[in-house]
């Protein structure tokens, strides 16, 4: 199948500030050329690009699918410790089903706002494996780690036979990775079990780090270390790709042993301030070689999967929270949810720009909005003025999931209906 786009505007990621008019041809799952169409190339579907906006897809870094469940639920508590005691109640009587039908709520959230890669941490995680599936997306999928080192063995050895069939997929839109909670809710031990399995399997480790001064504080306390520190120092992190989620309240040296990791920080500006966190001040990560991507966390504790309103409240926080005096630019912010995303997960070469021989994970947003004209700076439009709604178009791996705002994939109407009875047998049991 080739599919051409034609005559968009162009955003490819591959050099700041560099947007053209152009056309993008896709051959299968690839990007076979983008600028001008060669005569050989001969489409089987072309998508008037003229009045759209042609980019990379986003890249959602951190997230908990399926705690779609727990929206708008517990809003108002002053704290992340307050919040969680009032969570994990409810996650102890989660079913398979109910994270089957939350996940596929979630990969539509997802679609519609232009994301098609997410890094997950989450309970029954083949059920979310299945809706990434069937919704057409990419994910990593983590096999999240709690408590003893005992017990996350056994659950480690019953996670990867359920995620086999998905690792092994034909289409490689899923990979597993390792996902150990925090270091408040896994002791050393497992910790330490998580950074052997990544790195025997080379996969990714996904944690939680210092999202609170309450955290941080913990730690000083019970190891004389902060979090960055204690996991470095058991070596939790040696010599494995990482995923630091938060990173929040990182100490100078903290942030200078981060820089000379293979880590990426993620940051999740919305669940942050709604959970009274803090800010993290970014730009001065990026200032000082740190990767940053960015991501939404739940949808309990954000409340929604909308990566275009993340950008805008991450470039917002980022010019107001400058201890070091340096802003953040509409380029970093795109950059994070598309490049430094790519990266994160080890998929650089596959996805998060618009060049030849990448996978055609491209989204196309619809230029003719009032908030979006005059257009003048494509980028600060993006970041600053565009929204989720705007994307009209969405493809993965050259196949469209989403076409003039209706995904293809999946049934919303039906998810959604679902995903009401799985919330009314909850609050019952």
């Amino acid at each position: 199948m080739k599919l051409l786009i034609s005559q968009a505007l162009v955003i490819p990621m591959t050099q700041e500030g560099l947007s053209f008019r152009g056309d993008i041809g896709i051959d299968g799952k690839h990007i076979a050329f983008v600028g001008v169409k060669p005569a050989h190339f001969v489409p089987d579907q072309v998508i008037d690009g003229s009045s759209f906006l042609a980019m990379p897809a986003l890249v959602n870094a951190h997230t908990h699918l399926s705690m779609e469940l727990m929206r708008n639920y517990k809003d108002n508590l002053p704290t992340l410790q307050a919040w969680l005691a009032e969570i994990f109640p409810v996650e102890d009587k989660l079913q398979e089903e109910d994270v089957l039908r939350a996940s596929r709520l979630g990969v539509i959230e997802l679609i519609q706002s232009g994301v098609t890669t997410f890094t997950d941490m989450y309970f029954h995680p083949q059920a979310t494996a299945q809706a990434v599936l069937e919704g057409g997306i990419r994910a990593s999928i983590g096999i999240t780690l709690f408590g003893s080192l005992a017990e996350n063995k056994e659950r480690v050895l019953q996670r990867e036979a359920d995620l086999r069939f998905y690792r092994e997929h034909p289409d490689g839109r899923i990979q597993v990775d390792c996902a150990p909670h925090a270091i408040y809710t896994c002791p050393k031990e497992t910790l330490q079990y998580a950074h052997d399995w990544a790195k025997d399997r080379q996969r990714i480790l996904h944690i939680h780090v210092s999202e609170t001064k309450q955290e941080v504080q913990d730690s000083l306390h019970q190891f004389g270390k902060t979090p960055l520190e204690y996991l470095y120092a058991i070596g939790a992190l040696d010599g494995v790709r990482s995923l630091i989620a938060h990173g929040v309240h990182l100490t100078d040296a903290e942030v200078a042993l981060l820089a000379d990791m293979d880590a990426t920080l993620v940051h999740n500006p919305s669940s942050n301030c709604k959970l009274s966190s803090g800010i993290a001040p970014i730009a001065s990560y990026l200032e000082r070689g740190v990767s940053v991507g960015l991501g939404t966390d739940g949808a309990s504790s954000n409340n929604n999967l909308n990566m275009f309103e993340e950008m805008h409240i991450a470039s917002l926080l980022g010019r107001v929270h400058t201890p070091t005096g340096t802003k953040l630019n509409p380029y970093q912010v795109l950059s994070m949810a598309t490049v430094n995303g790519a990266k994160a997960l080890g998929l650089e070469r596959r996805i998060g720009m618009i060049s030849e021989g990448m996978e055609a994970d491209i989204i196309l947003l619809d230029l003719k909005k009032s908030h979006l004209t005059p257009l003048n700076d494509p980028f600060s439009a993006v970041v600053y003025a565009a929204q989720a709604s705007d994307v009209d178009t969405v493809l993965c791996q050259g196949k469209v999931v989403m076409q003039h705002r209706k995904v293809l994939t999946l049934d919303e109407e039906q998810t959604i209906k679902a995903v009401n009875e799985s919330w009314d047998n909850i609050q019952r049991r």
